[in-house]
This record gives structure tokens, sequence and C-alpha cells, in this order.
């Protein structure tokens, strides 16, 4: 399994070489990602799946052991392949690959599912190209608003439907790759873990029970620009000095937070854009984009709402303008509570160690938790790193993927399925 595994992983990346130098930079709806998938679906023909693309451009790989599963609900695994510019070969890859391995394992053991089984290949995941993420998930749980999405454009000024109409799709049918409730039982995602939870508490992978989403904030200080030779530092007002307070602040109460309640929460004050930007001028105006994330919504709202009254502290204290915008507020995904515990027992099973956590970073599962009921299995990726040239999980920790993906898909494919997950805790 290891050496299939090392194989694919470096025709998935479309490289004879990992990890490498330069990274991997496979953007949403470029030539790039188009070859990935394209060697998903030949992995996927040799495995003798079945395969189909719909009007999104994902790409399913299905199974179906008999001629009566053609029309039956299937439990499904996924992933994606496109990438961040110069990123890793693990994010997303993992997952497809992870997936394809977990059936070859059964086919090769002569298993018979008692259900179809499908391998699915979602487009444009990352937000790296367009700022919208998880295009392809989104179409086929029915999120995807198509107006909004529009006129949104890359930094050459591509708008998502040229993109899109650019591969063959048709914009204005994409909502049609929607599928209905009765299509799928289940949807496991399998991903590196993009952090060291996993890693430090000597575990071999991660169930997880929720996905933390995001509230953003815009910060507009507006101070007053002046010459830096000659005016006087009790005189001034300083835009960037007090952004840069508040992003202090931002970095306290998060430390403070993390030590009270049940949940993580991170904050971070990650963009910054400083006006005129001149060396001898004082800055005027400054903007700061905040990105606070956690699984509990209420103390995500109360550290923003600690910001706010910040901001109006500072306001009064440095006799400045500040304006405080919400650019996302997202309640965060709860992941199925029988779909986690499964993942979680599973290890068991095959003599692996589970950590129970949250994911502080969104993926395709959360659009397919709004439907299906769905769970999240992390491997360990060296020291957390992420998105990156660098980034890298073992052939072991793959094949413990595979392991975990297979050992899941012979419980639940392999018996008559007595308890439905249907209305298990899905919202």
């Amino acid at each position: 399994m290891k050496k299939w595994l090392d194989e694919n992983l470096k025709k998935l990346n479309l490289t004879d070489v990992i990890p490498h130098p330069e990274g991997f930079t496979r953007l949403s709806f470029t030539k790039e990602e188009w070859k990935s998938r394209e060697v998903f679906k030949e992995i996927a023909r040799a495995l003798g799946l079945l395969i189909r693309e719909d009007e999104a451009g994902n790409v399913i790989a299905r199974w179906n052991a008999t001629k009566e599963q053609e029309q039956a609900p299937a439990i499904a695994l996924g992933s994606h392949v496109d990438t961040v510019a110069s990123g890793g070969g693990y994010d997303g890859v993992a997952g497809v690959l992870c997936a394809l391995g977990a059936i070859k394992k059964l086919k090769d053991q002569d298993f018979k599912p008692a259900h179809p089984i499908e391998a699915i290949c979602f487009v444009s995941e990352e937000s790296a190209r367009f700022g919208v993420s998880t295009i392809g998930s989104k179409a086929m749980a029915g999120l995807l608003d198509l107006e909004a999405l529009k006129s949104v454009t890359d930094k050459n000024g591509v708008t998502v439907q040229e993109a899109v109409e650019s591969y063959g799709l048709r914009y204005e049918e994409m909502e049609k790759a929607a599928r209905t409730k009765e299509e799928l039982l289940s949807f496991v995602e399998l991903h590196i873990e993009q952090g060291v939870r996993v890693e430090d508490a000597g575990a071999d992978y991660g169930a997880v029970t929720a996905i933390a989403c995001p509230i953003r904030l815009v910060v507009e200080i507006e101070g007053k620009a002046g010459h830096t030779g000659t005016t006087p530092m009790d005189k001034r007002k300083d835009a960037f000095l007090i952004a840069s307070k508040l992003a202090l602040f931002i970095n306290e109460r998060a430390n403070y937070w993390n030590t009270q309640g049940e949940y993580p929460i991170v904050a971070t004050a990650s963009t910054v854009e400083v006006g005129p930007n001149v060396m001898n001028v004082i800055p005027g105006k400054a903007t700061l984009g905040v990105d606070i994330r956690s699984v509990d919504d209420q103390l995500k709202a109360t550290l923003a709402e600690e910001i706010r009254t910040q901001c109006q502290s500072l306001m009064e204290q440095e006799h400045v303008i500040i304006r405080v915008n919400t650019l996302v507020n997202n309640r965060s995904i709860h992941l199925d509570p029988v779909v986690y515990q499964d993942l979680a027992n599973i290890g068991d099973k095959v003599g692996l160690t589970c950590l129970t956590l949250e994911s502080g970073a969104g993926h395709d599962v959360m659009n397919m938790q709004t439907k299906w009921p769905s769970g999240l299995i992390f491997i360990r990726c060296r020291d957390g790193l992420s998105h990156h040239p660098d980034e890298y999980a073992s052939l072991e920790d793959l094949e413990k993927g595979v392991n975990l993906l297979s050992a899941y898909l012979d419980k639940k494919a392999g018996e008559q399925y007595e308890h439905t997950l249907r209305g298990s805790g899905t919202s």
C-alpha cells in the first residue's frame, strides 16, 4: 500500500519529486487543477469505479457492487486537489488519495459493499484565487449563490464565471450540481491536521467534533497625516500606532479567553493597510483586518464586542475616528455525533489511538454537514506546517488514514445500516 500511495501522491501532484522546493500551485479552475482531476479519474478508473462529473466540476467516482445499487444512497468520502499558491502536496490531496486507497484495500480483500461507495474530488476548495472557498462542495450541498459569486474576480480581473466556463462548464447550470438528501447516507473527509494537537498528544489521528467558522472585522482608523520631521511626538494622531495597540489588545484578550473557556479561541490582526505609506509622512489612515475563530460562537461574539469597546476607548483617548465593520459572521459547524463516534471508535479496530478535537480551518465537510451526516479525520502533518512547500505527511500516516477509512467503510457498508444516520444531529 505504501508504494501505491507514494506513486499516486506524486501523480496527483503532477510531479516526480516530493517535497517540491517551489511547492505546488493549482489554483481554482486552472489547467493545473484540471490536470490533477484527470489523474484522480485515471486512478479511479484503474480501480474499476464509475466516473461522473457534475455541473460544478466535481468528480464523483462510484463503486456499485450490484446493479441494484446504481440508484441506492451512497457512503461518500472525499476532499480536493486544488492548492494555494506555492502550497504543499498534502492539503486536500491526502483526502482523495486515502479515499481511493481505502477503496483499493477493500477491493483487494474482495469486500462486497452492502451500499454504494463514492470517492469525491471537489473542485475549488481553496480561496487562494478568488477569495471564495469551497465552491464545489457548496454547489453539491445546494449552498451556492451564483448571483453573488458571478462578478467576483481574481487578481487579473478574471471572473468566476469566466474561469468556470473556460473549462466547458455552464455557469448558470452550476446549481444543478446540488444533490438530494436521499443520495448520500453519510460523508467523511480525511485531511492533514494543519496543526500539532494530534502530534503533541502522541495520538495517531484526530476525530473532529466541530469546525470553527470565523467572525471577520475590518477596522478603519482615521488619524491625521503630518510631517515626520516637524510634528512633535505629543501632537501626533498616528493611525498605524493605534492599529498596533489594537493588534496587541486582540492578542492579549484571545490568550486570556483561552485560559477561561471550554473551547479554544484564536484571533489575529492578519491584514494591515497604511496610508499614505510614505517614509516621511505620519500614517493618517490604517485599516486592520481581524479574524476570530472558535467553535464557541458566543465566545467569538464576546471577543468581537471587546474589540469594539476597545476601539471606542481608543477613539476617546487618542482623539481619532475608528469604524468597525463586520465582514463575515458565520456560525460554526458541529459535525454529526454518530459519524464522529464511529470515527473515534474505529481506531480500536485498527490499533490506532484517537484524539478528539475541533478544526480551526474550514473544509468541504462543513458544507456537506448542512445536508448529510458528516465527519472529519485528521492525520498528522509534520510540525503542523501547511500551505507551504515543506508541508509533509509520512507514508506511514497516509497508510493509517487508508486503514481508518477502509475500516469505517467496512463497518458502514458491510452492515445493513439498521440505524439511519439521517436525523442524527444534522442541521
